[in-house]
């Protein structure tokens, strides 16, 4: 009786491909890499430390920890570009600027008419809740004219890009004003008894938050059916218009949150310096985390990883003592690959040659 040959999957290769098919795949890969680069030049890069403060609270230090404190300020406003990006095919390059503004209302409610109060003229939450509505409003504002307007997201944010730190100025007189309250400097630094950096506290219930959110309603359903084809989702009853809208300003409460963790850190404002070139970085971590620039799909996870990824090069590149005017040509490397990896013809090559192999493997098993 002829015996009949049942083929097995290798374990190794199907699980080698469901890797590489995995949006997640990549900033892993990225984040590996950068470890394995740093292990090799210089291992006292993973190095933690434990001290105190000069209010005696304890800390830990390192460069590990600049990265987990600056890479949650940047994974907040990557969760907030991740959805703009999905539902509008476009980027939101305002950010920084919007930054300055939310910190720069944040000092003027705090401060009030004095430069340098000995006491705060307002309480801080509420100073957070006022900066959150004009974030959002000018979120709004930008989700108006690529909603409504037609007008393409890079073009349309480019006007709060080009005039949004000086309104950030003019906010405050164009003076710098210097908070002295110590609670305040908690949010972009360390809780009293906690080492870990706020901000990593903060980016973590923003995560959890949007979770609830998509899991709870159907937005992020929404979003990618507008981002995939917006006459189709038009045709099925959504509003694709409301939906770009309200995805700016969603982005717009979450750079209030990262404008409040900014000027929390330094108590003060430098409106041409914060933030500056910080929406290269965002668009940079969801493109990283494998979302499609071009709108549709997406996942806030890999983003988020994504951001962290792209503070661990910016750290690297510091430790190594590159310039800061060198490090957006560096970057803009990291674009070009992430560009040609995404490249349809790139991902169909790939695949071509994940099935050669795998076909290879299978037969030379079956002449075993």
């Amino acid at each position: 009786m002829p015996q009949i040959k049942t083929s097995k999957t290798n374990p190794v290769a199907e699980f080698l491909s469901k890797l590489l098919r995995n949006q997640i795949f990549i900033p892993i890969a990225a984040l590996l890499l950068l470890a394995v680069f740093n292990l090799i030049v210089d291992p006292s890069f993973f190095e933690i430390k434990f001290g105190y403060s000069s209010d005696g609270n304890p800390v830990l230090s390192g460069y590990i920890m600049t990265i987990l404190d600056y890479g949650s300020e940047l994974a907040i406003l990557a969760i907030g570009m991740t959805l703009v990006t999905a539902a509008s095919g476009g980027q939101d390059i305002s950010v920084g600027a919007a930054i300055a503004i939310s910190g720069s209302v944040v000092l003027r409610v705090l401060c009030g008419t004095e430069s340098r109060p000995e006491t705060l003229q307002a309480p801080i939450i509420v100073a957070f809740i006022i900066s959150c509505l004009v974030a959002m409003a000018f979120g709004a504002f930008n989700g108006t004219l690529v909603a409504y307007f037609k007008i393409q997201p890079m073009v349309a944010t480019l006007i709060l890009f080009t005039a949004g730190r000086s309104i950030a100025a003019w906010i405050n007189n164009n003076e710098l004003p210097i908070v002295s309250d110590v609670t305040f400097s908690y949010f972009g630094g360390f809780l009293p008894g906690i080492p870990i950096p706020t901000s990593f506290f903060i980016a973590l219930a923003c995560m959890i938050a949007t979770a609830l959110i998509f899991k709870f309603t159907s937005l992020g359903l929404y979003i990618q059916s507008v981002g995939i084809n917006e006459n189709s989702a038009r045709l099925n009853g959504l509003n694709p218009a409301f939906i770009k809208f309200i995805t700016y300003v969603i982005l717009g409460l979450f750079v209030a949150v990262a404008g409040f963790i900014k000027v929390s850190r330094l108590s003060t404002i430098n409106y041409s310096v914060v933030a500056k070139d910080i929406e290269m970085d965002a668009i940079l971590a969801v493109a990283l985390g494998g979302n499609a620039l071009s709108g549709g799909k997406f996942n806030i996870s890999a983003s988020v990883i994504g951001a962290y990824v792209i503070q661990f090069l910016t750290t690297t590149l510091y430790k190594l003592e590159v310039s800061s005017d060198a490090l957006s040509a560096y970057k803009a490397i990291v674009v070009i690959v992430l560009v040609v990896m995404s490249a349809p013809i790139v991902r169909e090559k790939l695949a071509a040659l994940m099935k050669i192999i795998k076909t290879k493997f299978a037969a030379a098993k079956s002449a075993t």
